[in-house]
């Protein structure tokens, strides 16, 4: 039923959270304060309020679980909250692809109306929750993503979570996610992101705690750190601090990095987080410091404002015994007020923040439609011998579908993922595609990792198209501790499927010598497997592709519609062809540094058309006082099919000195087009995305000389090149 244009469900709904909050207001506080109005401004806020708390209160607010200050109307909150490809951890929420999928999106466009559909979904929660006076963990509004840590081999089992190995990349997709997560409102925030893990933190899962990385300063620079900034630049509400030590000092407790180069070099002004117990380390594994007093003394000290952890609740000790002051907490806290009222959390009166969103924004088919379209754009066509996709079920009979993942709901997920009721598994997309003419055998066929054990293989025979799903799961990478068939805590110890994968594809392949076959892989990351590649007459990396993941893949399969996503890691033929993995060096690894021959290449993906690249140009010739360069081009569809391409641009210093990438991504444009179509494509490259890390000056230098400009659909095909020479 329907009252005034609202369901009785809303209704009901905005009811119970009216009630609820003039119950709350009424039981904890009769009046309110300054710092509880929202019409004043910010500052003026803040001040009221620290003039309100005791040091003990004030060392509480820095805790991840904040407790309620009840006598001044404060309630409890928790800060710990994660939203890394939809709202986790809290029950009922769309499932987007995993962010390394997303990743292969290219698009971010598409990423921002993601994120603010998450954004969208933690508010509604968020208020449900509160209606019920629950302030549970993974309810609140502070969310610990973006993951922008450069994803810089493959045996990471944390990979997943990255945007991929391109530092461009990472900061465009991030940047996205964050501007679509917090909002356009200068004034408050949506929901409150945090890139994460600052610095130069990507495993091994196993010594995290203690590991010290000691990349080299250009590496630094020029690799691990620009996402973080880019996020910075563009306003993102926290930072995380990592468990790993970086030259020696944990990151938590990096003055140089957390002071210097966050707050002073890049006027970062949000709030910065410990990783989960990080100061814990100190003591523990890092054994830096002898008890939590000095850990958190260290830790106030270089400018950590929120502990996920306990080590802050001995902060009133640290300056009883004058290890710190009280000032020096105050400047701690600050940030961390600021936040919570931008999020609206210490509002009281009429006019909520977002509180008139409601409980049926999760999961709406609105969002389930955007899961959809995220999971067809990151499904990457690797291989397509002789056209054998699209399929034309009017040709076909008979399908044999088997595989591992096949009908596995843990593929579309990830890890740091929420539920959803509207999980679509690869089985179940095909059964929904075919006609009722068409005949449909599943198997599982084999498991992930145990060897002899097949069925169905005779299947295969008589199908007149195979369509195996292997791959990885969260079983088997993932966070440490979290993957539980892992034997290298979370790590890939080999980047190869397990061989008892390959053997299964080979006998697919020996009772089926004729018949089509195509792979279907799930997972995290780059995975090596040049057999499977050549058996199979088409292959599709699906990641862990949502809760739409399936739907995705069928329509993919069956051409209603047209693969676009491309591959934002380097794909390495064998585990040899990478250097050790403890060594955080960027020599030898991903498409900016590896000179071998790759199984394929970062910006790879095939589509069902073919398009033509002409008429490459730029502004100049030769740049001397202006402080960009445009470069234009006509993109033609000459194929069949409408479809996207997705044109790269790659920059190469023709004289680069060593340590220098063999070239850098610089532009990306998509670009949909009918059959005939043509249209101009433009890149706008700041002359300061050019620069290197000078180490003489220990700055960003503009280095005279020629640079290559190469444009193309991924790092190795590239089809229009030109130069253009630097004086300034």
């Amino acid at each position: 039923m329907i009252i005034n244009g609202q369901s009785i469900k809303s209704v009901l709904y905005l009811f119970a959270f009216s009630f609820s909050l003039i119950f709350y207001c009424q039981g904890i506080s009769q009046s309110s304060y300054p710092f509880q109005n929202p019409n004043l401004p910010i500052n003026e806020r803040i001040d009221d309020l620290m003039n309100r708390l005791t040091l003990e209160e004030k060392a509480s607010m820095t805790l991840y679980n904040s407790p309620a200050i009840e006598r001044l109307g404060i309630p409890e909150y928790n800060w710990w909250n994660e939203a890394l490809h939809g709202v986790a951890r809290a029950g009922k929420a769309t499932v987007f692809p995993q962010a390394i999928g997303m990743a292969a999106t290219f698009d971010e466009d598409l990423i921002e109306r993601v994120s603010s559909a998450i954004a969208d979904e933690a508010r509604a929660k968020h208020n449900a929750a509160k209606a019920k006076g629950s302030y549970q963990q993974y309810t609140g509004l502070s969310f610990w993503t973006p993951n922008v840590n450069i994803y810089r081999d493959p045996r990471w089992g944390r990979g997943q979570e990255t945007w991929g190995e391109d530092p461009y990349l990472t900061s465009m997709m991030g940047v996205a996610f964050v501007k679509g997560l917090q909002g356009d409102d200068p004034n408050h925030l949506k929901a409150a992101a945090c890139a994460k893990h600052f610095a130069v933190h990507n495993g091994p899962e196993k010594t995290r705690h203690e590991f010290n990385a000691i990349p080299s300063e250009i590496d630094f620079h020029e690799t691990y750190l620009p996402a973080f900034e880019a996020l910075v630049k563009n306003g993102v509400a926290g930072v995380m601090c990592a468990y790993n030590q970086v030259y020696g000092s944990p990151c938590c407790g990096n003055t140089p990095l957390l002071k210097t180069i966050l707050r002073e070099q890049w006027g970062f002004d949000g709030y910065i987080v410990s990783d989960c117990w990080a100061l814990s380390d100190f003591i523990s594994f890092q054994k830096i410091v002898p008890d939590a007093t000095d850990a958190a003394a260290m830790a106030v000290k270089a400018g950590v404002n929120l502990n996920c952890g306990t080590v802050y609740k001995s902060i009133p000790e640290a300056i009883k015994e004058g290890k710190i002051t009280e000032s020096e907490l105050d400047a701690v806290l600050w940030p961390l007020l600021k936040t919570r009222i931008k999020l609206g959390l210490l509002d009281v009166g009429e006019n909520l923040l977002y509180a008139d969103i409601g409980p049926e924004v999760p999961g709406s088919e609105e969002h389930r439609q955007l899961a959809y379209e995220a999971a067809v754009k990151s499904v990457v066509l690797l291989k397509n011998k002789n056209q054998c996709l699209p399929l034309d079920l009017n040709e076909i009979h008979k399908i044999y579908v088997t595989g591992p993942t096949a009908a596995d709901n843990a593929v579309l997920l990830g890890n740091y993922n929420g539920l959803s009721g509207q999980l679509v598994t690869l089985l179940e997309g095909i059964i929904q595609k075919v006609d009722a003419g068409t005949v449909v055998d599943y198997s599982m066929g084999a498991l992930l990792n145990t060897d002899s054990v097949y069925h169905g293989i005779y299947h295969a025979g008589n199908s007149d198209v195979i369509i195996a799903s292997i791959g990885n799961s969260r079983l088997l990478e993932g966070e440490e501790g979290d993957a539980m068939l892992s034997k290298s805590g979370g790590d890939r110890a080999d980047i190869k499927l397990p061989e008892n994968q390959v053997e299964f594809i080979r006998k697919l392949r020996q009772a089926g010598p004729d018949k089509k076959l195509i792979v279907v892989i799930n997972g995290g990351g780059a995975i090596a497997f040049p057999e499977i590649n050549d058996l199979a007459d088409a292959v599709l990396f699906a990641w862990y592709p949502g809760e739409q993941g399936g739907k995705a893949i069928a329509d993919l399969i069956f051409g209603d519609q047209n693969p676009s996503g491309r591959l934002p890691v380097t794909f390495y033929a064998d585990t040899e062809d990478l250097p050790p993995f403890e060594d955080y060096s960027m020599k030898y690894r991903t498409y900016r540094y590896f000179s071998g021959e790759p199984l394929y290449a970062f910006g790879h993906g095939l589509s069902y058309t073919s398009f033509e690249y002409s008429d490459l140009k730029t502004n100049a010739e030769v740049f001397s006082t202006a402080e960009q360069i445009e470069v234009s081009l006509r993109i033609s569809n000459s194929g069949n099919y409408e479809g996207e391409e997705v044109v790269q641009l790659y920059v190469k210093d023709t004289d680069p000195g060593p340590d220098r990438p063999i070239k850098s991504l610089k532009g990306i444009k998509r670009v949909f087009l009918k059959p005939g179509e043509s249209q101009k494509v433009t890149f706008i490259i700041p002359l300061k995305d050019l620069r290197h890390w000078n180490t003489d000056i220990d700055e960003w230098k503009l280095n005279r000389g020629v640079y290559g400009i190469e444009v193309g659909a991924s790092s190795v095909d590239i089809r229009q090149t030109i130069s253009v020479k630097v004086i300034r």
